[in-house]
């Protein structure tokens, strides 16, 4: 499942995202993971959360973050939720139509049975409606 959280830039949804995950954790069964381009929300995130700074792996590319998204899950067959704060930003789609990246993490997500949350800055009326079939909450 792919689910996403969108609205322009300070609208609050990392907060959001951030309460979400520390939610989760409480009640996961498996492993819980939070992707973000910086680690400046470390101390925010409950200890059970393996933060990620996909900006310390040299990521520069979709397909390059598809790998490596990949990578991760296949390391790690405990893994329940992946969450992804700054979405453009870290899958290097800013200012692209991410439909076929939602597909992409749909597919990974059925095969893999990982749930993906994602923070898009982008209001909800700019995404295409297959998009917009996985927003949350719009901010």
């Amino acid at each position: 499942m792919v689910q996403i959280i969108s609205g322009k830039k300070g609208k609050g949804k990392t907060k959001y995202l951030l309460d979400s995950v520390n939610g989760a954790v409480a009640s996961a069964q498996g492993s819980v993971v939070y992707l973000d381009k910086t680690a400046k929300h470390m101390y925010e995130l409950s200890n059970k959360v393996r933060l990620i700074n996909v900006s310390d792996y040299g990521i520069n590319s979709y397909d390059a973050f598809i790998g490596f998204v990949s990578g991760i899950i296949s390391q790690d067959h405990d893994l329940e939720k992946m969450y992804f704060d700054s979405f453009l930003k870290i899958s290097c789609l800013e200012g692209s139509d991410i439909t076929e990246a939602i597909k992409a993490l749909e597919a990974i997500s059925a095969k893999f049975g990982v749930d993906f949350v994602l923070s898009v800055s982008a209001d909800a009326t700019e995404l295409s409606d297959e998009v917009k079939s996985h927003i949350i909450v719009s901010l």
